[in-house]
């Protein structure tokens, strides 16, 4: 378990390099792109200075999106998910059970909220378990009994004992920053009507940088994060057997998700990764399927099966 919270903190540490060069990469090949296309005949274009302006200032927005994905993620991803603070009298058992299930195992309380969203899901954020927030669907609480609760919130307390919350944290809020950006570039490009003679070029350079930034956010990003091994929901799994003591609460609840059939409205490709039960595989679209970022669910409880049975005397 050891080994995982250290390959896990070693894996956030080359996300953020990977993306940083990345951006810096981005930069300089817009850099070029910009002397190309506006080049003049006979003249000497200045391929150095244009490449070091751009890996300059995409170095500077890169730095910016990894300080904010370190400082600010966390709130982000809440705050797109819908999710607001569980109220402690309304809530009092989800509270109770994320106490008792953090006094378990030596961890500081996570925050914890509710996304009004009648699909069965739930998700853990954070930087570290000091600054951690678990966040269950009120679809969620009315499907599950006790037993089953404290399985899925025991899967999302190992999320964050074994930093995957930081992992995945970093990666998404990049990813959504990177998407942000293409979004931005490609509207103030529909809109923008330059004029004077280099007009074409400031056009072309200016679709170069909103495809790119497309291509991180729909390419490179998801290929990050399905490098991820999609073996972290089964180190969860196995983990949350650990603390809870009770792997028949976390195979039923996993049977219960596995019968859902109701797509999570809250969700986007970028926090899918996040949830217990992956919102992708209840879409039919081929299209969402390419993103998808967990083991089936047939194979989670075959093992947590497995391990009861070896726990059985």
């Amino acid at each position: 378990m050891y080994e995982q919270i250290a390959s896990n903190k070693r894996r956030a540490v080359l996300c953020v390099v990977a993306f940083f060069f990345v951006w810096v990469g981005i930069g300089a090949l817009i850099g070029w792109i910009a002397v190309a296309v506006s080049r003049q005949p006979g003249a000497t274009p200045n391929w150095a200075g244009a490449i070091a302006f751009g890996v300059a200032l995409a170095a500077i927005l890169a730095l910016i999106g990894i300080t904010y994905s370190v400082t600010s993620g966390a709130r982000l991803v809440l705050a797109v998910s819908g999710a607001r603070p569980a109220d402690p009298n309304q809530y009092r058992q989800l509270h109770n059970l994320v106490e008792g299930l953090a006094i378990g195992d030596g961890l500081p309380k996570p925050a914890v909220y509710v996304i009004d969203d009648p699909s069965p899901n739930a998700f853990a954020t954070g930087t570290s378990p000091n600054k951690a927030a678990i966040t269950a669907t009120s679809g969620l609480l009315d499907i599950m009994n006790r037993e089953e609760l404290e399985g899925v919130l025991a899967h999302e307390m190992s999320h964050i004992k074994n930093y995957d919350v930081r992992l995945l944290l970093i990666v998404t809020t990049l990813i959504g920053i990177a998407g942000l950006l293409a979004s931005v570039i490609w509207r103030s490009a529909f809109f923008m009507r330059p004029r004077g003679r280099d007009s074409g070029q400031i056009m072309i350079v200016v679709f170069a940088a909103g495809a790119l930034l497309a291509a991180v956010a729909i390419i490179f990003g998801p290929l990050i994060r399905l490098a991820l091994s999609r073996r972290r929901e089964e180190l969860a799994d196995v983990s949350s057997v650990e603390l809870s003591r009770n792997p028949e609460g976390l195979i039923s609840a996993l049977k219960k998700l596995q019968q859902n059939d109701k797509p999570f409205k809250k969700f986007n490709h970028a926090t899918a990764a996040m949830c217990i039960d992956d919102p992708l595989q209840h879409h039919e679209s081929w299209f969402h399927h390419l993103f998808d970022t967990h083991p089936p669910i047939a194979e989670r409880i075959a093992i947590l099966e497995q391990l009861a049975h070896s726990k059985t005397p």
